[in-house]
């Protein structure tokens, strides 16, 4: 671990991506351990989720993850909620519990949205062969994204007209989505303020930069 003291664990997915990307967005510096996720590859132990190593810093055995002082995070929303407490001390990215309640509950609610909704229908969108499953998940995917849609089209971002770590949970997702589109059998015409909002986002200079981590 270099003098960052700041260590993340990471794969390139949606899931991972996040946290490089609000890194970036924090100028922090970090470094970054690539951990393969690969079952045929369990033979190098220096980079495997389900190694003995690994499941000290996630029990959960999954990606990603920080340690931070010696201090261990997982869980993509859990994550970014702590590095914005820990290093957004201006708000610059969400609200304070104590002086805007109101706009930090929003915050969340968009946060979980994502993390419990839009990941893990996706996900399993694109696990299952079976038509029924397929059916299922594909038409409640659409669904979440005619919710963010009818959002976004009173709002500039999640939460209202900031940039806050729920955009950044979330987009990661739907970009993946719009770029799977076809595969996925999504038409991203039906959500047209979306679109807009995945443009906008991916337009910043340290979305750039953390969207290739790691290289």
């Amino acid at each position: 671990m270099s003098s960052s003291q700041l260590t993340l664990y990471t794969a390139a997915t949606p899931n991972g991506k996040p946290i490089s990307v609000f890194l970036e967005e924090l100028g922090i510096p970090y470094d970054v351990v690539k951990m393969s996720l690969s079952e045929s590859d369990i033979g190098k132990v220096h980079n495997q989720v389900k190694s003995p190593w690994f499941l000290e810093i996630n029990p959960n055995g999954r990606i990603p993850a920080i340690t931070h002082n010696g201090f261990n995070v997982f869980e993509t929303s859990a994550i970014l909620s702590y590095l914005q407490a820990e290093f957004d001390k201006e708000n610059i990215f969400g609200f304070s519990p104590v002086e805007n309640p109101k706009e930090y509950s929003e915050v969340l609610q968009w946060l979980f949205f994502a993390h419990g909704g839009v990941g893990p229908m996706q996900g399993q969108l694109s696990h299952f062969k079976c038509p029924y499953a397929q059916k299922r998940y594909l038409n409640e995917l659409k669904r979440l994204y005619s919710v963010l849609n009818l959002r976004l089209a009173k709002h500039k971002y999640l939460a209202g007209d900031k940039y806050t770590i729920a955009d950044i949970k979330t987009h990661l997702w739907v970009r993946a989505g719009f770029l799977n589109a076809e595969k996925l059998g999504l038409d991203t015409k039906e959500w047209p303020n979306l679109k807009d909002w995945v443009d906008r986002i991916e337009s910043r200079a340290a979305f750039q930069k953390g969207v290739n981590v790691p290289a």
